[in-house]
């Protein structure tokens, strides 16, 4: 039977994934507590319905930082989408693109942008940035990205340091990618994905590996990353962020926002929009939930940059619980990913296209004929 929600998805991408790229994928952080928050807290929104309000066909349309979009949907950036289906960054950008979402791209993919923008030439690309240590080479990476006609920054801010994964420790995955007993079986039992991810491309493209790396430094995922230059820098500041808004011409958003004080500083530094996220719970325990944080910051809409939210996502309720609470858009990331996984460019458009038709059916519901009239219960 074909895939109904996002949770078939999840599991066909289980059985299709080596144990150790779906756990890296799909799980958090520590004890995963703030995993299993982030679905407590979406589960505990309700919304306010609206009753004989007539036939309400429900649009999705939206203005998001100044451009009307056909759905409030972005894909947010993930790592090493292109490990999990060969090219897999622009088949995400391609289906994406079909519904005209925006499609981030990673600092860490696979891809790197300018191949992206060939193979989805009609796709609306965003850039997620990690700023290296050597400030000269991610100048360079910007006027890389630049020149593909991406106009749209993402600067994340709430990743300081590694995360502490535990469960990428035990299944011997990480990068470098060092081969154990334990992880080379686990590659053995899923051939299609060994043969169609690892070993065809490998004949062509050589090994994967970060795909904005310079190409002296871009080795494969097999090979260490022994250049101080291009560890990620874990001591960026506002006055860092005031660099990059000078320098940069077009539109920058701050994703990893969960304070009003930081929200309200962004906006008067200058940033376009900021992202209410927690990081998809992979970061850190301690922390405050999406849906806890977005009403606090969106009580003051004069102060705070247009607001987008992500974390979490797995029915189109979800995102419209994201946008009764204060949201322009909601970023979607493990679940673009098992569709991915599950079926390539036509798997990761199929969930999309249910995600879509979920967040209709609940419109109609909500007596909702836009987004602007979506509303939580309690208010």
């Amino acid at each position: 039977m074909a895939p109904l929600n996002t949770d078939d998805f999840r599991a066909a991408a289980r059985r299709r994934l080596p144990r150790g790229l779906f756990d890296y994928i799909d799980r958090g952080t520590e004890d995963e507590v703030s995993l299993a928050r982030i679905r407590a807290s979406l589960d505990g929104v309700r919304l306010r319905p609206r009753i004989l309000n007539g036939d309400c066909p429900a649009s999705l349309e939206t203005t998001l930082l100044g451009r009307r979009h056909p759905t409030p949907l972005v894909i947010a950036p993930t790592a090493l989408a292109g490990m999990v289906a060969d090219r897999g960054e622009t088949k995400l950008a391609r289906a994406a693109s079909r519904f005209g979402i925006p499609f981030t791209v990673s600092t860490q993919s696979v891809e790197p942008v300018e191949d992206i923008r060939r193979g989805a030439p009609d796709a609306e690309l965003w850039f997620q940035l990690y700023v290296w240590k050597d400030r000269a080479r991610t100048a360079e990476l910007l006027r890389r990205v630049a020149a593909c006609d991406c106009d749209t920054l993402v600067l994340t801010v709430d990743t300081q340091m590694p995360p502490k994964r535990e469960y990428n420790q035990r299944n011997g995955f990480g990068v470098p990618f060092r081969p154990t007993p334990g992880n080379v079986a686990d590659m053995l039992r899923h051939p299609r994905w060994l043969w169609e991810v690892i070993l065809r491309p490998g004949l062509r493209r050589g090994m994967p590996s970060y795909g904005h790396y310079p190409p002296e430094f871009r080795a494969g995922l097999l090979s260490p990353v022994t250049a101080e230059e291009l560890r990620l820098d874990p001591a960026l500041t506002w006055q860092d962020f005031r660099a990059l808004r000078d320098g940069w011409q077009g539109r920058i958003i701050l994703k990893g926002v969960l304070g009003t004080e930081d929200a309200m500083r962004a906006k008067a530094e200058g940033a376009d929009a900021i992202v209410v996220s927690t990081h998809g719970g992979r970061n850190f325990d301690a922390l405050p939930t999406t849906a806890e944080a977005l009403p606090r910051i969106a009580a003051n809409p004069a102060a705070v940059p247009e607001l987008l939210a992500d974390s979490g996502v797995r029915r189109g309720s979800d995102v419209l619980k994201y946008l009764a609470l204060g949201a322009s858009a909601v970023q979607l990331g493990r679940a673009p990913l098992w569709g991915l996984a599950a079926g390539g460019e036509t798997g990761a458009a199929a969930l999309l296209e249910i995600i879509l038709a979920e967040m209709r059916t609940g419109m109609g519901f909500l007596g909702a004929r836009t987004l602007a009239d979506l509303c939580p219960f309690d208010n």
